[in-house]
């Protein structure tokens, strides 16, 4: 991912800040674009960023060779926006040009100023982040709230555990045809289940060695569905009592560890975290 430092010629290097006052003496038009160009480019890389960064990286399709490739494609499309424009600059152009009032450029065009400008921006990935998140949310609180009847389960908790597995809905399971499986919880499909199969790669650990393989996973018409057949394989499996027996977030996270409900050793600490997220939502 590329920094505030090495998007080509931003206005937060010295040098380049320097060169833009000069021309900010010369041609305050010219340079008034131009820092609004170099705003955008850091503000879509910034976005990019920060918005990959509240994506919790955790889950079935995890792993240092997705991170990389993501990180990669990260870089490409800030190269590729930048390039092309959003539009952003344009319009901060006519903002400023409107809000000047005869100042000149030069003063306009301060370390401060583009700290100010800069950190005001990257609040709105921010906020669209915690936006996707709580619309996560919503959209599955009912379906959790009727599974809680049927487990004794609170639903923020199996509302954080869809959150983990699914990426907060950005990872959820696709069928072959890239159609959505509706299965936010990671149940596989065993010798056992005759309903719809879809087969992903994922990541199971082995001796807490991360291993890459085709699995075939449950898949269901909804996501109701998908809460139902969850709360009722917990139900009717002896193996998942003591999850049964949870309230708080920790003790369902650990139950559900030692039950082999997930082979990634790190699971009980990423779900408290997520159940965390969820609760803080509220």
């Amino acid at each position: 991912m590329y920094t505030m430092s090495n998007i080509g010629g931003l206005a937060t290097d010295v040098q380049s800040l320097d060169a833009l006052k000069l021309q900010a003496k010369q041609s305050p038009d010219a340079a008034l674009k131009k820092a609004a160009q170099q705003f955008e480019a850091v503000f879509m890389n910034m976005m990019l960023k920060s918005m990959r960064e509240a994506t919790p990286q955790e889950g079935m399709f995890d792993s240092d060779q997705t991170r990389m490739f993501t990180s990669m494609l990260d870089q490409q499309l800030s190269q590729d926006m930048s390039s092309r424009g959003v539009g952003l600059a344009d319009v901060m152009v006519k903002q400023l040009s409107r809000s000047m009032s005869g100042a000149g450029v030069q003063s306009s065009l301060t370390p401060s100023a583009i700290g100010a400008t800069t950190k005001s921006q990257v609040a709105v990935p921010s906020a669209y982040s915690q936006s996707a998140q709580q619309d996560f949310v919503q959209r599955l609180l009912p379906h959790a709230v009727q599974a809680s009847r049927t487990t004794g389960i609170p639903p923020q908790l199996m509302l954080g555990q869809a959150a983990l597995e699914s990426g907060w809905g950005r990872r959820e399971i696709k069928m072959a045809d890239g159609s959505n499986s509706f299965n936010l919880f990671g149940i596989k499909a065993g010798a056992g289940w005759n309903g719809k199969v879809a087969e992903v790669m994922t990541t199971e650990y082995v001796n807490g060695v991360p291993v890459k393989q085709m699995e075939k996973f449950r898949a269901y018409d909804s996501y109701a569905a998908s809460f139902q057949d969850y709360a009722r394989m917990l139900g009717s499996n002896p193996r998942y009592n003591g999850v049964l027996q949870q309230s708080d977030a920790a003790g369902f996270s650990q139950a559900l560890q030692r039950s082999g409900y997930a082979t990634d050793p790190q699971y009980a600490d990423k779900l408290t975290k997520v159940i965390g997220k969820v609760s803080a939502l509220g």
